[in-house]
């Protein structure tokens, strides 16, 4: 049920922006810097080239959703979008939230994350069981979330110091955002923002709210109650950002990327494509069951 929510939000996101991805085929060469992967790469890809590996990056996330010739297709869908994506911020653009859902891919595509809900498992008549290797990626997935909050948290001690939960730092940051988009006559500008700015006492209360929560983020690895409170507690600093700043950060508001703390099979009774699944007895749907454990 992971792999679908997350190559749901994979389809829907690649094909939405795929004008977005292909515009970098037309990109002058001078403002090509490689970063991650490409640091090797000497000159941008011919523009022919380029465009046709982001369509097989479009098609490769509609497979990884539908769970189809998985175990080869998912694994090329992760090559093909780790490159895209690494190609995209080698033109100046890093896009954080793209880098997490990234990971996410990358992990399910190395798991047996198509052994239920899958065409795959529709057409081969596979059924789960339990065991260790259905496990393994949603922890690992959990572990990753975490760490990559906690890692925010870092950055801000090390821009800022603990005087971050001072707010000013916040409320400057707030403030240049908003009024360069003003300045810059974009629409998508925050006018809750406006107000609240003259409130310096409630950036104090937000920063170090935002603060606690990232650098405490791997106490949601201790229990699954505070892993579920931390991460409706996350998703509400992401709502938060997006009044306040206009900024949407589209994988974790969509809550995908918290869906690993979650009992997300509970969604398969009410899932549209639920009769792609596999039938899984009764048996297996007690605690500790095949399809409760699987990815």
């Amino acid at each position: 049920m992971l792999r679908v929510l997350v190559g749901l939000y994979g389809a829907i996101y690649f094909t939405v922006r795929l004008p977005y991805w292909l515009s970098f085929a037309n990109h002058r060469a001078v403002r090509f810097d490689p970063v991650g992967i490409l640091w090797w790469m000497e000159a941008p890809l011919p523009a022919g080239l380029y465009r046709a590996l982001v369509l097989l990056t479009a098609v490769g996330a509609i497979l990884f959703f539908l769970g189809l010739w998985y175990r080869v297709a998912a694994p090329v869908f992760a090559i093909l979008l780790f490159f895209v994506l690494s190609y995209v911020n080698s033109w100046g653009t890093v896009l954080h939230t793209d880098n997490l859902w990234l990971v996410d891919v990358v992990i399910l595509a190395a798991a047996p994350a198509a052994d239920a809900i899958s065409l795959d498992a529709r057409r081969a008549g596979l059924a789960g069981v339990s065991h260790f290797k259905y496990g393994w990626p949603i922890r690992l997935l959990c572990w990753v979330c975490v760490t990559a909050y906690f890692l925010a948290g870092l950055a801000k001690l090390k821009n800022s110091g603990l005087g971050f939960i001072e707010g000013e730092s916040l409320r400057n940051y707030v403030a240049m955002d908003n009024v360069r988009k003003l300045e810059l006559g974009s629409p998508y500008y925050s006018p809750l923002a406006v107000w609240i700015l003259e409130y310096k006492g409630a950036f104090g209360v937000l920063a170090t709210a935002s603060l606690g929560l990232e650098l405490g983020a791997p106490l949601a690895m201790l229990h699954r109650v505070v892993g579920k409170t931390w991460s409706i507690l996350m998703w509400g600093f992401h709502l938060g950002v997006l009044v306040l700043m206009a900024i949407g950060f589209f994988y974790p508001l969509s809550f995908i990327a918290f869906a690993p703390f979650f009992r997300v099979e509970k969604l398969l009774d009410r899932w549209p494509l639920a009769h792609l699944a596999t039938k899984v007895s009764r048996a297996e749907e007690a605690p500790g069951g095949a399809h409760q454990q699987a990815s």
